[in-house]
């Protein structure tokens, strides 16, 4: 089944995370057996979950393949998305978010004295998608304002910080908005990102339609089909659709995360970012959807890891309001 797809690099911390279910807890054998698919080795996952439980993250019952993990705390911060920062980048993809044409600037000048804060708001203007212009001096397309403003009153520093917005920002002789874009933001290394994302995705629907390598004529790869012919959802073993899951929540948050989700308006065209994320939902509506030839399971509530509620709530059609 998935002999000919480039397997996603996923650390193994990541992959733990990834399988714990809605009721707090990991299954061994589960764990395993998904991180042999992945190509790691049983001692890599053992090392794993050591260090894990020695942290005080993961209590541990039982042996082997038999043994459950149960989380301590909420353990889905390492795989969650950001709920706020996707559905933002699938309403611009409907064109739900139109740019207004204003840039929004802030500019602080921190002394030395107080390094480690001014190195702390920097980073966090880096990961809102602000883009340095120049020295002490940087740019976002969207309104950020209040949490840049926040970071730096709890940071002790926002008498240092001042804020602006333009509707005419010019870099040299650069004005126009999608060639003041280019030379800010590492446009290409995202696309490249969102390209892989594309090619993930492409291959694990093609898998779960079973027309992969010409699948499809009554094999362990046909489709499942409902009315009208359609394929209804994914049908291949239960392992290999929870690392499908694991691998494309692993490749669409390295892809989302670095996104300033810039607006339509100053992107190339077409630029890859909207369908990855096309893609994306559609092959997560697939591995989410049950198969109606098998009996349903007499699951506990909670026994699906929480990575398909996470993902399957956020990869929602957008609504206009």
């Amino acid at each position: 089944m998935s002999g000919t797809r480039a397997r996603v690099e996923v650390p193994t911390r990541l992959l733990v995370h990834a399988l714990v279910r809605e009721d707090g807890t990991v299954d061994a054998g589960e764990l395993y057996e998904v991180a042999g698919i992945l190509g790691m080795s049983d001692q890599q996952v053992r090392l794993c979950v050591k260090r894990l439980v020695a942290e005080g993250r993961f209590t541990h019952e039982g042996r082997g393949r038999k043994a459950v993990l149960r989380a301590v705390a909420d353990a889905t911060g390492a795989i969650a998305p950001d709920v706020d920062h996707v559905r933002h980048a699938y309403r611009q993809d409907h064109g739900l978010a139109p740019w207004d044409g204003t840039w929004h600037l802030f500019a602080f000048a921190v002394p030395e004295a107080r390094r480690a804060a001014r190195d702390t708001l920097r980073d966090k203007l880096l990961r809102l998608g602000a883009a340095p212009v120049q020295g002490g001096l940087y740019a976002s397309a969207n309104p950020i304002e209040d949490l840049v403003e926040a970071e730096a009153r709890h940071l002790g520093v926002l008498p240092a910080v001042t804020f602006l917005t333009s509707e005419d920002l010019r870099i040299g002789t650069l004005r126009e908005p999608r060639e003041l874009a280019a030379p800010l933001w590492p446009l290409k290394e995202i696309a490249a990102r969102y390209d892989r994302l594309s090619t993930l995705a492409e291959s694990c629907l093609e898998e779960m339609n079973g027309t992969e390598g010409g699948r499809g004529t009554g094999g362990a790869g046909e489709a499942r089909r409902g009315v009208g012919g359609e394929a209804n959802g994914p049908c291949v073993p239960e392992a290999e659709r929870l690392t499908m899951a694991v691998e494309l929540a692993a490749e669409f948050t390295r892809a989302m995360e670095p996104d300033p989700l810039l607006p339509p308006e100053l992107l190339p065209h077409p630029w890859p970012g909207s369908r990855a994320r096309e893609l994306a939902a559609t092959c997560w509506s697939h591995l989410a959807a049950p198969d109606p030839q098998k009996p349903k399971p007499e699951h506990e509530p909670g026994s699906l890891p929480s990575l398909f509620s996470l993902y399957g709530d956020v990869l929602r059609p957008p609504t206009d309001t």
